[in-house]
């Protein structure tokens, strides 16, 4: 059985092979243990805080197998962005060119630098083992921290962002970095978001032109990859799009990947999961049998966890769990769990 929970400390060395695999562009997930340490400090610390609303708080999680103990998976929450370093994107906008006496008029499409996405929450830092991409576990690894979400609703903003890798091809080459980014800096795609992810992307957006860059300019590749997935993000875009998250007026500033958007009270595992009673079946010999799967959480803290389960529940009853499930969940009889079906 494959379980979320909070990343600790001692996770550090799988966490980093994790990092290793990841696509180039998750700056989020560097392969460096030293910012990965940070990043788990970071997430015990805000899971420790009393949090009365959100602040910088980060929020790293990993998908365990329960039986070896190893990590197949990891994703995470930034509860506002924005504010300790500038988010910045390009916006998607349009220019009107007129000339009344020639009797022209003309929309041009423009990217313009800005960080309009300040103090959104943002989802960071998904990875699955290749084998597991379509798989239940994804769902579970990306919706999971949803129902975190949910049950801690002070802690995060009022809406959430997901940044998409864009694309590149299997050399790590990205036409829109070649098109926009490379004329600034002397470096590869793969080089500028390895540095961004060991330091920061601020220092290299704010060498990025803060004029407005007319489209129609750059050559054609970077052209058709603007808005595009890159094919090893493209299950957790789909995930996120199914729980209701829209491409926006926003791309990266690096690889031209689409910027998610969704209000958070209408996040479809937000939205539409249930808190509910457990009853735990008391032989140790019984088996809970179901017909639909559900990605049932505890509701906890530092605490936190969820798993997959086959259930038959029906609303406004209490849920029956399994001996082995309540102790997965670290729940007892009587207690309760919030749920949503996958």
């Amino acid at each position: 059985m494959l379980v979320m929970r909070p990343a600790q400390m001692a996770d550090l060395a799988q966490v980093q092979r994790l990092a290793a695999d990841s696509p180039v562009g998750v700056t989020s997930l560097p392969d460096d243990a030293a910012r990965l340490q940070e990043k788990i400090a970071a997430s015990e610390a805000s899971l420790a805080a009393e949090v009365s609303f959100n602040g910088e708080e980060s929020y790293f999680f990993v998908l365990e197998d329960s039986a070896t103990g190893r990590l197949v998976g990891c994703s995470g929450i930034v509860a506002s962005v924005g504010y300790s370093e500038p988010f910045y994107s390009f916006r998607n906008e349009t220019f009107v060119h007129n000339s009344r006496e020639l009797k022209i008029h003309n929309k041009i499409h423009v990217l313009s630098l800005c960080h309009d996405l300040t103090g959104n929450s943002l989802l960071v830092s998904f990875y699955v083992e290749p084998g597991l991409v379509d798989s239940v576990w994804a769902e579970l690894n990306s919706r999971a921290r949803l129902l975190f979400m949910a049950s801690h609703p002070q802690r995060f903003a009022d809406a959430v962002v997901v940044e998409i890798v864009g694309h590149s091809d299997e050399a790590g080459n990205s036409p829109f970095w070649d098109a926009v980014g490379r004329h600034f800096f002397a470096m590869t795609y793969t080089e500028a978001e390895r540095l961004s992810g060991l330091k920061s992307r601020t220092f290299l957006a704010e060498l990025m032109p803060h004029y407005p860059i007319y489209v129609p300019l750059l050559p054609d590749e970077a052209q058709e990859v603007m808005g595009q997935v890159h094919p090893r993000a493209q299950v957790s875009f789909d995930i996120l799009t199914r729980e209701g998250f829209e491409t926006d007026h926003y791309i990266d500033i690096f690889d031209g990947g689409p910027t998610l958007h969704a209000r958070t009270s209408g996040i479809r595992s937000i939205a539409h999961s249930q808190q509910v009673a457990v009853s735990v079946v008391s032989a140790a010999s019984a088996v809970v049998k179901g017909t639909r799967q559900y990605v049932v959480s505890n509701g906890g803290l530092q605490d936190f966890r969820a798993i997959v389960l086959t259930l038959d529940w029906l609303p406004g009853q209490p849920v029956a769990l399994s001996q082995a499930a309540a102790q997965l969940l670290g729940v007892v009889d009587g207690a309760s769990v919030r749920l949503i079906a996958v």
